[in-house]
């Protein structure tokens, strides 16, 4: 379960042809002597779907938050009305969406590799289970199948969030 919100929360981050506000998840400004998270100081919004809006809670604080934005590189330059921050998303080259459906591909594939790998684990434990005869060998068979459909499981949900995901990279 983990390992699927963390793909989900690694999906979130990569930049598609719409504003999505966990772009700006990892953005810290520095405010009141350390550095917060933007969320912290500003309300975020997308009023349309390439733009995001940054609404400052204390008006002290636009300038430094402008800072933040453009030292974090979000994929466009942050525009300062003087009350809020807007972010115009550009859209995305058919080549660039070929590049990150790749990138997709890759992550879920990098995915499906540590749960096989957790698989495997699992079934070494088992296996020492039964030679040190704490189970039996028709309960090795059936932690072995468990293990297999749990595997399967877990597969399918990542291929179906690859495909989710391709999905909407694709569309303009």
């Amino acid at each position: 379960k983990d390992r699927m919100a963390k793909l989900g929360k690694d999906f979130s981050m990569l930049r598609t042809g719409r504003a999505n506000p966990v772009i700006l998840e990892g953005v810290k400004v520095e405010a009141y002597g350390s550095m917060m998270p933007l969320k912290q100081l500003a309300g975020i919004s997308v009023p349309e779907a390439r733009t995001i809006e940054i609404r400052r809670f204390d008006p002290t604080l636009l300038q430094d938050i402008e800072k933040a934005l453009q030292k974090a590189d979000v994929g466009a330059m942050p525009q300062n009305d003087g009350k809020m921050i807007r972010i115009s998303l550009p859209s995305m080259t058919e080549e660039r969406r070929k590049d990150m459906v790749k990138v997709v591909k890759k992550m879920g594939e990098e995915f499906k590799v540590a749960v096989r790998a957790e698989r495997q684990d699992a079934q070494n434990t088992v296996k020492k289970s039964a030679q040190a005869k704490e189970i039996t060998e028709d309960d090795l068979r059936g932690f072995e199948v468990r293990i297999q459909k749990i595997t399967d499981a877990f597969t399918k949900q990542v291929d179906d969030s690859v495909a989710a995901k391709e999905k909407e990279v694709l569309t303009v």
